[in-house]
């Protein structure tokens, strides 16, 4: 469904977007990961044609739209903040580009219906936005870019400004509605555990550049930076003779009886409900390591107590720096 062929971006002379080929396939769910300021919502705003690359291809549906100008381009884009016209009705503002596009009223119509049960806002559709809540506002913002039926449909931090449990709400809806539409999702998000839950395929950026590519199992399972390992998910990081290994806190088994690979002092412990964790200072070495114990494990643990760290050579996955 997109192609991006090498695009590249500088501003004033500064590589944002290192030279980068993706293909999005037709239908998935793909997100873009990474901190503020790593390149994502520019490769975004590329794809959306508001931005030009400095160099390199963005074809959508098989066509090269790299000078193509952004309202000729079939996808829709959704912001962080809604851009609802305070003046307007829920309904006309799910309405507003397909009048634009001087579609007939009776299609317009049952577009409009369509786009409101979706997304749920069939009971609120005369109210104005000051009379709704954020996560009302951003349902309102959905509804509006898929009642134009759009090939793609790019999403930038759509969730950002909303609180925790709403977000969690808004997820699993976004997630729904993009497997019931079958519509194209390009999402931007710097929140891993989002990425994780929705997507068919994660991009991990750091700097511009793309740190891993997969599946959220395979980012998660098989990282291959040390960025990837780091920055999706808790992991922790030993140098050996062959490089960095990186393994997950719940492949560490924590341990009193002799022979394990590394021991150490408990320096905290955490309780957080599905699971517990033991923070623990390595003898001899700067490094902490996080064990997280199975919730069947009701060994008790102090703080201070001498421990052994133990893990599966299996479990060791190696890391790029």
């Amino acid at each position: 469904m997109i192609e991006l062929v090498q695009i590249e971006k500088h501003f004033q002379g500064q590589a944002v977007v290192h030279p980068l080929s993706l293909s999005i396939k037709e239908g998935e769910f793909l997100t873009l990961l990474g901190p503020s300021g790593c390149g994502k919502t520019t490769i975004l705003r590329m794809i959306a044609g508001f931005e030009q690359p400095t160099d390199g291809q963005v074809w959508l549906a098989g066509q090269n739209v790299t000078d193509v100008p952004a309202s000729k381009r079939d996808l829709n884009l959704v912001f962080q903040h809604y851009a609802l016209f305070p003046h307007m009705t829920v309904e006309d503002n799910i309405a507003f580009g397909l009048k634009m596009k001087k579609m007939p009223r009776a299609q317009i119509k049952e577009r409009v219906d369509e786009a409101a049960q979706m997304t749920q806002l069939s009971a609120l559709r005369d109210r104005f936005p000051h009379q709704l809540s954020g996560g009302q506002q951003q349902r309102v913002a959905i509804a509006r870019a898929i009642a134009n039926k759009p090939k793609v449909l790019l999403l930038d931090e759509p969730l950002g400004a909303l609180d925790l449990q709403l977000r969690k709400n808004l997820q699993s809806e976004l997630k729904h509605l993009q497997r019931t539409l079958g519509i194209t999702f390009v999402y931007v998000t710097h929140d891993q555990e989002e990425a994780m839950m929705m997507s068919d395929r994660i991009v991990i950026m750091n700097n511009g550049k793309v740190e891993q590519i997969g599946t959220p199992r395979e980012i998660y399972a098989r990282p291959q930076t040390l960025f990837a390992a780091t920055f999706v998910g808790e992991n922790n990081i030993f140098s050996s003779p062959e490089g960095l290994i990186a393994v997950r806190p719940e492949k560490m088994v924590a341990q009193r009886e002799p022979g394990a690979k590394k021991t150490g002092v408990i320096e905290d412990i955490q309780y957080l409900g599905s699971v517990h964790k033991l923070l623990v200072q390595l003898d001899g070495e700067p490094m902490k390591v996080t064990v997280a114990l199975d919730i069947s494990d009701e060994r008790p643990w102090q703080i201070g107590e001498a421990v052994g760290v133990n893990w599966n050579d299996k479990d060791e996955v190696m890391i790029e720096p």
